[in-house]
């Protein structure tokens, strides 16, 4: 009964955040904390985003009241040298346990995050079980291409393509850098571009200034594609200010444009149109196709603001479940 309890809570905490959005400062709880220990130090098998929604589950039957897991309770995810480690003599993990070892392991890129979007960054992270098979998969691959081609202080280059770049490969950018500075790797530049540039969208802006991220209008205007629409350049940080890593100069453009990287770089095709047209991306390393529906569709209708939402979330709890799965497969020394 005190497992069902504590379920049911979870997922009332879950829903609120959707519902809500999380906030800096908020208290997470023990449930989430723990889900974030595993995330991290679990068994690869574990934190698979497929095993998602059975970790919650197996989490909060193994949690006391008093937010204490206890090493049977977790020994199915954690190693025992972990759990000894973790937990130290008395083989249990309270709730002040897990989160001196959750602040131990905080990325330095990820203190230098604006508050919003470390919280929002956050709440995604409980999420993952919302991942789709197909986004999985294509995650999967990205992953792969990561942990191969990863050597910290050494830039490692995506470009998130789509048709117009206006939406959905704007948001795959800033949602891409966002988790690369989260999860502790930086180096991994996300970029954007299309295959018939038109201009980013203001609702595209709109939406990520909803999680905190700052957008300034650079004053200048980029080369227009059809039909002449104008095309402003943006500056978006979602980090300190004066921090390189942590922001992007952005407009609309095509992937091979100078700004963007030209060879050995991984490219995302994040709508079907791209994939399409484009078989071939010049200069890729690797080609995922990771295709998105267009909010465009939900454009001046009721449904707008939450659409935009949607699909922002959708790319951004990808985008951080292949950097958490990326780093623990590099191991932490690699990425610190």
């Amino acid at each position: 009964m005190n497992g069902t309890r504590t379920w049911v809570l979870a997922w009332l905490v879950f829903g609120l955040g959707c519902a809500f959005g999380a906030r800096a400062g908020d208290d997470a709880g023990p449930l989430v904390r723990a889900l974030w220990l595993v995330q991290r130090h679990g068994r690869s098998d574990v934190v698979d985003p497929r095993q998602d929604q059975q970790l919650k589950g197996l989490l909060a039957k193994a949690m006391d009241k008093q937010g204490v897991l206890s090493a049977e309770g977790v020994e199915a995810v954690l190693e025992p040298t972990t759990i000894a480690r973790l937990a130290g003599a008395d083989g249990r993990l309270d709730p002040a346990e897990v989160r001196a070892a959750l602040e131990a392991d905080v990325p330095p890129s990820r203190t230098r995050l604006l508050p919003p979007v470390v919280a929002h960054a956050a709440y995604l992270t409980t999420t993952f079980d919302m991942i789709d098979d197909a986004h999985r998969q294509a995650g999967a691959r990205l992953v792969d291409w990561i942990v191969q081609n990863y050597q910290p202080g050494h830039p490692l280059e995506v470009t998130v393509i789509c048709t117009g770049n206006s939406r959905r490969s704007a948001l795959g950018a800033v949602l891409g850098n966002i988790a690369a500075s989260y999860y502790g790797m930086p180096e991994i530049r996300f970029h954007s571009g299309g295959t018939a540039p038109t201009a980013i969208n203001s609702r595209t802006l709109t939406t990520l200034r909803a999680i905190g991220v700052a957008i300034e209008p650079a004053g200048r205007e980029a080369p227009r594609g059809e039909p002449n629409t104008p095309n402003p350049i943006s500056r978006i940080r979602w980090g300190e200010s004066g921090d390189p890593a942590s922001e992007l100069i952005e407009f609309s453009k095509r992937y091979d444009d100078a700004s963007n990287p030209r060879s050995e770089f991984a490219a995302l095709l994040v709508c079907g149109e791209a994939d399409a047209s484009c078989p071939h991306i010049n200069g890729a390393a690797v080609r995922i196709a990771m295709p998105y529906l267009d909010p465009k569709i939900y454009d001046e209708s009721a449904y707008e603001t939450r659409k935009y939402a949607e699909r922002r979330d959708d790319i951004g709890r990808l985008m951080l479940a292949v950097m958490m799965q990326a780093r623990n497969r590099l191991g932490r020394e690699a990425v610190r």
